[in-house]
């Protein structure tokens, strides 16, 4: 038996007519049916992530970001390519790989200071140690000409950029990374 009204799908589960009133008419009501069908199925289909970082959370996430592509793509949808079911699920599939990058670039994004404390916090043998460092530091900066000092400071100390520090000292921005790289490589023989 099958449904009269096209939000509803067909007893063979062909949700094409549901997709493509949903892309027609905005219509809410075809689109919650098309959620309550699918939701769960891409929730299991994100569970297989259980071994690539994911959580039921994460699951969850997918079903949003899968459903609301669904919702705002589906003017995209062509039911000469493929059935509802292929289209949803190649979106889920995609949508997927990108959490898994996602995961994978969050993890190699961890700095040293996550994984070890700061040296600061280590006792006094490392504090004595880092005094001693920029001690060296300050006396090999001191040693520079005055014109790459000052450079070096504004960059490294106050945190400018070399766009700003060629706005405040009136130099070709040319000039200020010569003098940083000229510095830099005079404290490299220095230290």
């Amino acid at each position: 038996m099958q449904y009269t009204d096209s939000s509803k799908p067909a007893k063979t589960d062909d949700w094409s007519p549901v997709l493509i009133k949903i892309a027609k008419d905005r219509d809410r009501v075809a689109f919650g049916r098309l959620f309550d069908h699918f939701a769960p199925k891409i929730k299991s289909y994100g569970m297989m992530l259980r071994s690539q970082h994911t959580s039921p959370q994460m699951a969850e996430e997918l079903v949003q970001d899968v459903m609301l592509k669904v919702w705002l793509k589906a003017h995209c949808f062509d039911v000469n390519k493929a059935s509802a079911s292929t289209w949803i699920f190649t979106i889920a599939r995609n949508c997927r790989t990108d959490f898994i990058r996602k995961a994978n670039r969050t993890d190699a994004e961890l700095s040293a200071d996550d994984l070890w404390p700061m040296a600061e916090e280590e006792g006094p043998y490392t504090s004595l140690h880092q005094r001693r460092i920029e001690k060296n530091i300050h006396s090999a900066v001191a040693q520079l000409p005055p014109e790459q000092a000052d450079v070096l400071k504004r960059i490294y100390i106050e945190g400018k950029s070399h766009s700003e520090v060629s706005a405040a000292t009136g130099l070709p921005l040319g000039t200020v990374k010569s003098r940083v790289r000229l510095a830099v490589g005079k404290l490299r023989t220095l230290l």
